[in-house]
């Protein structure tokens, strides 16, 4: 399994009690979606997880897994992110949707057609979404913000994405691993988008929310 064709659903936060239960945050857009999907795995897919929801914190679930029987069991999974694969993600309503992890690896060019760099994340620092690519040329990762005017074109199915840099964008730092932490997770794991509408609204809209679902 790749990374890329792999999506973070969720991650486990904590430990709740000292019957090993555990303390569970949904990445996705319905966040009981998150035990709908049958096993999650973690990021390398070596181990998997089967959980039964047993009750709900202020911005988390309470769970129950298999073979988790103990307080210290449970905190050893604090941290541990979940994956599922990208075809357990339902079939978007219009050809026009996809989903943000689609994006993932594609490279970016600029409007003359030069590659600009590999598409590796999308991200929601809260003021609406932002494309965390490597550039071709300096080595540097950059984000640039995932409105209309920075990204005038995606087409998923023909792999294109089209950028047009804001100016100064080299002067911007990669996010910090304590604003990364603080994202966990970004947009919507499993909600889908529409290009010409919702994946490229102006910044102040909801980043991750389908017009044609």
């Amino acid at each position: 399994m790749t990374s890329a064709t792999r999506i973070c659903v969720g991650q486990f936060v904590g430990s709740h009690g000292v019957r090993g239960r555990v303390k569970v945050k949904s990445f996705t857009a319905v966040p009981e979606s998150l035990f709908a999907y049958g096993k999650l795995s973690d990021e390398s897919g070596a181990r998997t997880f089967a959980l039964t929801m047993t009750g709900m914190g202020k911005d988390h679930f309470l769970a129950e897994l298999q073979g988790v029987r103990d307080r210290d069991a449970a905190d050893a999974l604090k941290g541990t992110r979940l994956y599922i694969e990208r075809g357990q993600l339902p079939a978007t309503d219009d050809e026009d949707e996809f989903y943000h992890a689609d994006l993932i690896g594609l490279v970016a060019t600029t409007a003359d057609g030069e590659p600009f760099g590999e598409i590796k994340a999308i991200y929601d620092f809260g003021g609406g979404d932002m494309l965390e690519i490597a550039h071709a040329a300096s080595g540097k990762t950059v984000t640039i913000p995932f409105t209309r005017a920075a990204v005038p074109v995606v087409d998923v199915k023909a792999g294109l994405v089209t950028v047009e840099p804001p100016a100064g964008l080299f002067e911007k730092v990669k996010p910090t691993p304590e604003e990364l932490a603080e994202m966990e997770g970004g947009p919507a794991a499993d909600e889908a988008v529409t290009s010409e509408e919702d994946a490229l609204a102006a910044p102040e809209a909801e980043g991750d929310e389908p017009s044609g679902a």
